[in-house]
């Protein structure tokens, strides 16, 4: 007789193929479109976060946890060094 880990395993490959939205921001700037406007090449936008300061990481709209950002063979990641946990009931 199984002890049900079985069908827990098949329950969740169930939703391995859900598409989810990840976003990883790493600072937020609020601006008039006319400023927008001016922005070129090389422009730098000033964010609400300090170099070092953790980046929040959204899925789909939620805040699930923060992290740092990496540089992994020339291309950015995120290291998740904090899970946020939800007060949310299902």
């Amino acid at each position: 007789m199984a002890d049900g880990g079985d069908k827990i395993s098949m329950d969740a490959e169930a939703v391995y193929d859900i598409p989810v939205e990840l976003s990883v921001v790493l600072g937020k700037s609020s601006m008039q479109v006319s400023q927008l406007l001016k922005l070129g090449r090389g422009a730098v936008v000033e964010l609400d976060r300090s170099v070092g300061e953790a980046i929040d990481v959204y899925v789909n709209q939620r805040l699930v946890a923060r992290g740092e950002v990496v540089i992994m063979d020339e291309k950015l990641g995120v290291t998740l060094t904090e899970i946020i946990k939800s007060d949310r009931s299902p």
